[in-house]
């Protein structure tokens, strides 16, 4: 996508880049969002989860950056290198066109993985291009102050809890504070910044231009490397391999834990409240993202969140289960929400938040997707484990005995706990597919107990689920909100796609919630106390770009009806007739909804 390139100096900061302008880099312990004006406006360093670095897109004055781009003007376009998560941002002038080349180097040396280096290479690739750089750090969300010395060659940006180094095969000048450099490069010329974290384990060290060139060749194998293990054969290949490389840049790698997203309070709607922190795992998402690389071949992923929940599920259950909602990505269970008055937030949609509050949620309907996960990767990875059995069996048991009971469903609301459909269905999906597990591998169950309640699930979701005013399977039990969850019933084989109840209900999902192809979550918004708490269901918060997601990886979270989701594969797999094309992505939603089999 060709734009206007970059912000007009100091002043013109205060324009906001679309959220769906920026690219995603990332080294799978944290990521960078790269706008196409060549803007870092969102990093944080060392974790996904830690304090931001650059957190320009949530505020353009307080929220720090780290700007790069031509000094003229010029038009910018931003693609990734073929098969990798390489970005490329070039600029287009009236005297030639330069780019700049955007990754994080992925090592196995644990020494090197701690440097977490980000490397900014430039390069003329016809005529001459004048560039100029600002690298303004703000530690801490903003809020924690730093100076900038220059030692030995490389500019060292110190606070209290995190150093970073900067070099450059360029002049820089510094203020004591940020960084500034204006250059200009010939056809052929290059010249690197690389931006790593220094302290005691990590000594500051510069990055010239043959070592920036290697590690570019290296990170491009790494990602091609991974890529190659893909079974994906159909029509929609670059699609669906961009989703299982934004997927990969997801996971956690020292833990094997995969965020919902790597971002926090970016709006469902500008202006609006509704920005939580995506930065942390959650059952039900990180599930599904499982099942997508499965799907594809990538088994190591499916293991390494196995290793990930069986640590996790050693520790004991909490006060709402066995196991919560969300975790943090080295497993801790306390995630404790604050507002950060201080920032404005994305365009002025306030509050800014770290940590959330749905932690202590009641969810059933995780224990549906987190079994369904184990079912699939039991049945295509590899066989699991007595250990895992065990596990799993304690989970049934404990969904046997709690199905019933009303939580805040998929939405995670705030207005009370009901008796959400989507939950009830789920809680079937767990004990069904731990049926399945039992009975292909004669692995010891309680199966009397497990089919009888599975058969009452059934028979409740059958009489309290269906609407006869509506003439459709409702939201929740004796209810008359039609909700686009329900699309999941015939997927996850609990209904017919062809029974008279589901094709009804069907019907009334088109007339009411379809529009333009696009899928709304609910008939009408809920109210102000019942607003989602965990997650805005739109993939332009959770993933960092609001473009359109193939059709194989869309939204498990239909929007609000102020803002619209992806297509659906769910729509189309009811209907055959009916069929969404993927859009063009840059970079798409992690979040994917499955097809059980």
């Amino acid at each position: 996508m060709d734009e206007a390139s970059g912000r007009e100096g100091r002043a013109g900061r205060c324009a906001y880049l679309p959220i769906a302008e920026h690219g995603l880099i990332g080294d799978m312990r944290s990521v960078a969002l790269v706008g196409n004006n060549g803007t870092i406006d969102w990093y944080c360093c060392p974790s996904f989860d830690a304090p931001s670095v650059f957190a320009a897109i949530l505020d353009a004055d307080r929220g720090g950056s780290f700007e790069l781009a031509a000094s003229v003007p010029a038009r910018t376009k931003q693609f990734y290198f073929p098969d990798t998560n390489v970005l490329i941002t070039r600029f287009f002038t009236e005297d030639g066109v330069g780019e700049v080349q955007d990754f994080m180097p992925v090592t196995g040396d644990p020494g090197e993985a701690g440097r977490h280096r980000l490397i900014r290479r430039l390069v003329c690739v016809r005529g001459w291009v004048p560039f100029r750089a600002r690298v303004a750090p703000r530690f801490g969300y903003g809020a924690q102050p730093h100076t900038a010395r220059l030692r030995d060659g490389v500019v060292v940006f110190e606070s209290a809890d995190l150093c970073l180094g900067l070099t450059a095969t360029v002049p820089v000048d510094h203020d004591g504070q940020d960084v500034t450099a204006e250059f200009k490069l010939s056809e052929g010329e290059s010249a690197v910044f690389a931006l790593d974290r220094v302290g005691e384990a990590v000594a500051p060290r510069a990055c010239p231009q043959a070592e920036a060139k290697a590690q570019f060749d290296a990170t491009a194998e790494y990602w091609r490397r991974w890529l190659s293990s893909s079974r994906y054969r159909g029509r929609w290949r670059e699609m669906v391999h961009r989703s299982a490389l934004t997927l990969k840049l997801l996971t956690y790698a020292p833990t094997g834990a995969i965020v919902a997203a790597p971002t926090t309070s970016l709006p469902e709607q500008t202006g609006g409240e509704r920005n939580w922190d995506y930065r942390y795992v959650w059952i039900r998402d990180a599930a599904f993202c499982v099942y997508a690389l499965l799907r594809l071949g990538f088994t190591g992923e499916a293991k390494a969140f196995m290793d990930f929940l069986t640590k996790i599920s050693q520790r004991g259950g909490g006060p709402t289960g066995p196991l919560q909602v969300m975790y943090g990505i080295d497993g801790r269970t306390v995630l404790p929400e604050c507002d950060l008055g201080h920032l404005v937030g994305h365009r002025g949609s306030a509050p800014v938040r770290a940590g959330n509050a749905a932690a202590t949620q009641l969810q059933l309907d995780i224990y549906g997707a987190l079994i369904d996960a184990v079912y699939l990767y039991d049945k295509w990875a590899q066989p699991i484990s007595s250990e895992h059995w065990d596990h799993v069996c304690a989970l049934v048991d404990w969904v046997c005995g709690h199905w019933d009971q009303p939580d805040e469903g998929p939405w995670e609301t705030r207005g009370g706990r009901k008796n959400f459909l989507y939950s009830r269905l789920m809680c079937w999906v767990a004990i069904e597919r731990a049926m399945r597990m039992a009975h292909r591998r004669g692995l010891p169950a309680d199966l009397a107990r497990w089919g009888q309640a599975r058969n009452s699930i059934y028979r409740h979701i059958m009489r309290r689920g269906w609407s006869y005013t509506r003439r459709a399977f409702t939201q929740h039990e004796d209810g008359d909100v039609l909700d686009a969850a329900v699309l999941m019933m015939p997927l996850v084989k609990f209904i017919a796609p062809t029974d008279p109840k589901w094709l009804s209900t069907l019907d009334a999902l088109t007339r009411e919630l379809v529009s333009d192809s696009l899928v709304y979550a609910m008939t009408h918004r809920p109210a102000r106390t019942a607003c989602a708490a965990g997650r805005a269901p739109s993939p332009s918060a959770r993933s960092g770009t609001s473009r359109r997601s193939p059709a194989p990886a869309a939204s498990t979270k239909p929007g609000w009806p102020s803002k619209r989701c992806s297509p659906t594969p769910t729509t189309s797999a009811c209907t055959p007739s009916r069929s969404a094309a993927p859009a063009n992505n840059k970079a798409t939603s992690p979040r994917h909804s499955p097809t059980w089999r």
